[in-house]
């Protein structure tokens, strides 16, 4: 059982990414399938502080345990900790998650499109609206684009990432944001490494940029995000 932390107030993480030009969604996250342990030690605080410092718009937080190794409790204290709107990143799948996600200081959640069935999607975004979520709908291709449309999604993230094979094709982003509803906030997730890049995909229509890899590994990761936002 984890204990609930104390309250603390929602954060619109739609708004603080219109707010920031460009919006770098900055990942928390100890670990994955493919890569292992990114850092040895590994020090959530200290990474969130970096990325408060170095301008992040908000807090991606990658709280599945058992391939990412992460921890919901990193939710409350990384929020506190920055101040900016946290993002919950998991395989969520069931309402109690969205529950859960809220009474942590979640404010907002991914749903992966690729993992749940239209219905599903419908529920959740149901229980998310219910708390005052925001939600990240995750694509990868047409299909699951066309499974979230009559959500009418106002923010879509295109993962450049394959979830069989981890390999990343950024071609995905160009391809696929013509095809989001006119009036969608689209983030861009996997494969950024640098300014051009995020300049490029900010004239394309993108608005928001997840990165995670890039930041973790960074010896100076403040100085590396101040880089990628083009202001260092």
């Amino acid at each position: 059982m984890h204990e609930l932390p104390s309250a603390t107030p929602k954060r619109s993480l739609m708004a603080a990414l219109r707010q920031a030009s460009p919006a770098i969604i900055a990942e928390v996250k100890k670990a994955s399938p493919s890569q292992g342990i990114f850092t040895d030690p590994f020090d959530s605080l200290r990474l969130a502080r970096a990325y408060r410092l170095g301008g992040a718009a908000a807090l991606s937080v990658v709280t599945e345990p058992e391939f990412f190794l992460g921890e919901l409790a990193w939710l409350p204290l990384l929020k506190r900790e920055t101040g900016l709107p946290v993002l919950r990143k998991d395989f969520i799948i069931d309402e109690l998650q969205v529950t859960e996600s809220a009474a942590f200081g979640a404010d907002a959640i991914l749903l992966i499109a690729r993992i749940l069935s239209a219905d599903e999607l419908r529920q959740l975004k149901t229980a998310a609206d219910r708390l005052g979520l925001d939600v990240l709908f995750e694509i990868h291709d047409l299909d699951d684009m066309q499974k979230i449309s009559p959500l009418h999604p106002a923010m879509i993230g295109i993962n450049a990432r394959n979830l069989k094979d981890f390999t990343v094709n950024t071609g995905l982003f160009t391809e696929l944001i013509p095809h989001l509803p006119q009036g969608t906030l689209a983030v861009a997730e996997s494969g950024l490494a640098s300014a051009e890049q995020i300049a490029t995909l900010s004239r394309a229509g993108f608005l928001g940029f997840l990165i995670g890899e890039r930041l973790i590994r960074a010896d100076d990761p403040a100085a590396t995000l101040r880089r990628l936002r083009g202001v260092e």
